[in-house]
This record gives structure tokens, sequence and C-alpha cells, in this order.
């Protein structure tokens, strides 16, 4: 079953998240991992104006994309966005 992985972000030090991102996108994608949106226009219907990124990644299973999260690679790159350069939010939802 599909798993969307939803993550909001607001980026604080743009040179710093810019490591992580660049570095995230292969790392996604290598796991199965296919960007539906990555960033672009948006608008707040609803809540708090907190986040200005969001990216909607599409695995082909829950497994893969908690393999992912988990990976070393993964860890390692996001390295450059848990150091205080961005608040991140991220979850996994199973289509259905």
């Amino acid at each position: 079953m599909p798993v969307y992985w939803i993550a909001r972000a607001k980026i604080i030090d743009q040179e710093s998240y810019k490591k992580y991102a660049d570095k995230a996108g292969g790392i996604v994608e290598s796991f199965g991992g296919k960007f539906l949106t990555r960033g672009g226009n948006f608008k707040i219907m609803e809540g708090t104006d907190n986040f200005t990124r969001f990216v909607v990644a599409e695995f082909p299973n829950m497994e893969l994309a908690e393999e992912c999260f988990n990976s070393d690679a993964y860890k390692n790159a996001a390295k450059n966005r848990r150091n205080g350069s961005g608040e991140v939010e991220i979850v996994f939802v199973e289509a259905n």
C-alpha cells in the first residue's frame, strides 16, 4: 500500500538547510520514494503559518519509508537541519 512522507518545515539557516535538502532527494529516491511536491507555491487554509516549506513523497510501502528515514545516509543528511537550521515535522500516512 502506498505511503506518503509528509514534511512541514520552517527554514532558519538557508545555507545549512540546503546541504540537507541537496542530499535528501537522492536518498529518498534510492529507497523507492517519488517526490510529488518539494516546496513550491502553497496556501495555508487552516492552522498557523509557522511552516513555509512543504514536501510530499510517495513510497511503495511503510517499510521502505521507515527504512529510508532510519538509514545512516538519511541520518547523516538530516544532521544539516537538526543543527538548528530548521524546524521540521514529518509524518508517514498510508493511502487508503
